[in-house]
């Protein structure tokens, strides 16, 4: 029987109170689409007596050591503590796209990352002749039509994958707990890779 395809499972989840429980629903929804989900608790790390930099050099070695281990990533791109996403999880994604591996992300967000950034400096922005609108710090906000970054739309897409949005307008600061969009993009990037779905799955988006 050929080996299910594993993949890393990254997202601002997390810093939830109830963390490795989402971690567990989510690999469960990844088997069921004939995947085998990371997720970075699963990580059993001995923090006790070290400082809080050594355990968090212990903890970003161990998440690069477990990304290795996966043949794709899916990421939650979701808004997180402003605008953008999170930082980490911009790594991640990164780091999976210079391994060569396919990159697939989900966000609740409907905006574009222009439009989010618009919103996030309010009426501070301003027009910069010929070049589009800036922040009120005189920085360039960035607009390509992209849902993220550019580096992030960019690796995406280069990669093979795709990001999954919503269908209508959302709330950004969605649930994290809620997985309806996760579903959806664990079924697009199964079928990516052959992978076959448990019999009788149904997704939760179709």
């Amino acid at each position: 029987m050929p080996r299910r395809k594993t993949v890393y499972l990254a997202g601002p989840e997390v810093f939830l109170s109830d963390a490795v429980a989402v971690g567990e629903a989510k690999k469960a929804i990844c088997a069921r689409h004939g995947l085998t989900g990371l997720f970075p608790l699963d990580n059993e790390l001995d923090l006790g007596g070290l400082d809080p930099q050594d355990a968090g050099r212990a903890i970003s070695a161990a998440n690069e050591a477990l990304m290795r281990r996966a043949d794709l990533i899916i990421a939650n791109i979701t808004p997180f503590r402003g605008p953008g996403m999170d930082p980490g999880t911009a790594f991640e994604i990164g780091f999976m796209r210079a391994l060569g591996r396919p990159v697939f992300c989900y966000t609740a967000s409907d905006l574009l990352h222009a439009e989010r950034a618009v919103r996030w400096a309010g009426p501070a922005v301003q027009e910069r002749k010929g070049e589009g609108l800036e922040d009120g710090d005189g920085l360039l906000i960035e607009s390509f039509g992209m849902v993220e970054n550019l580096m992030i739309d960019g690796a995406v897409e280069a990669s093979g994958g795709i990001i999954v949005t919503p269908e209508t307008a959302a709330d950004p600061q969605l649930d994290l707990r809620d997985l309806t969009l996760f579903e959806a993009c664990v079924r697009t990037a199964a079928a990516h890779v052959g992978a076959k779905a448990s019999h009788g799955v149904r997704d939760a988006a179709g």
